[in-house]
Parts: C-alpha cells; sequence; structure tokens
C-alpha cells in the first residue's frame, strides 16, 4: 500500500513504533474510545486537526462543533480529498467508516444528523487526532 503522495506506507512494526498502544488501536485496528475520555471532545482551541499516524491535515476548529456525542465532530473536512468513506457493517449495524486518505488510519464514522451546510456530523476518535493549535500574537512572543 502507498500513501497518496507516493511515499511507501510504514510496516506494521514501523507503526507500532511510532503510536503507542492505544493510538495504534484506534488508529490501525479500528478502534474505538470511550466517549467523553478523549482529549479533543471538549477542546476549544484553534487550529488545524491533523492524521495522528502521518501528519495529514484532516479537519479544521472552524468546522468542530458540540454534537453531545462525547467524541470531536465536525460538520466537515478540511478538505474534500482528505478523507476516505467506507462502508462499516460491523456491530450488527451499517455505518459509513472515515479513515485518513493518505495513510488509511481509522478516523471514526460520519453520520447524517449533523447541522448545517452539511447535515454531516464526523464523529472522531481523539487519538486519531492531533491539535496543530494556530499561534496568537502573545505565543509569538514567548
Amino acid at each position: 500500500m502507498r500513501m497518496s503522495d507516493d511515499k511507501t506506507l510504514p510496516t506494521d512494526a514501523e507503526w507500532r513504533q511510532r503510536l503507542n498502544p492505544e493510538e495504534y488501536r484506534i488508529c490501525r485496528e479500528k478502534g474505538t474510545e470511550r466517549p467523553f475520555t478523549g482529549e479533543y471532545w471538549d477542546e476549544h482551541r484553534d487550529g488545524t486537526y491533523r492524521c495522528r499516524a502521518c501528519g495529514e491535515p484532516l479537519f479544521s476548529s472552524a468546522t468542530k462543533y458540540d454534537s453531545g456525542s462525547g467524541w470531536p465532530s465536525f460538520w466537515q473536512p478540511l478538505e474534500a480529498g482528505a478523507i476516505a468513506e467506507h462502508r462499516d457493517a460491523t456491530l450488527g449495524m451499517v455505518r459509513t467508516e472515515i479513515t485518513c486518505k493518505r495513510c488509511g488510519s481509522h478516523l471514526g464514522h460520519v453520520f447524517p444528523d449533523g447541522p448545517r451546510p452539511t447535515g454531516l456530523r464526523y464523529c472522531v476518535n481523539s487519538l486519531s487526532l492531533k491539535l496543530d493549535p494556530d499561534s496568537t500574537p502573545d505565543d509569538e512572543t514567548k
């Protein structure tokens, strides 16, 4: 498998070195963290949410909202091509899984019950993301 920018994906052993065990379970084994426990479910800083595994920019804080679900939720990706969608028929239901288009890491699921303007809720595991906060003038002087 290759990354979308034509770089070879890390091997399973390399993913295990790059990610801690919980990050690996979520990103590479399609796990789910418990609601209201993740680092970003109640995060309010401005910035760009990147794929924890490969660093690809995925979501903007400008599209993040409180869905009440206990997971970070966004009404659209940063760019249309950043996210891949897959049919997920596990757990006795049919859902749409979302993964990082670049490296294939599991992010969460997308549901058709979000706010306007898209009506979508991209429900994402905090462990699949890494916030790159916007700098403020105070940050630049420190």
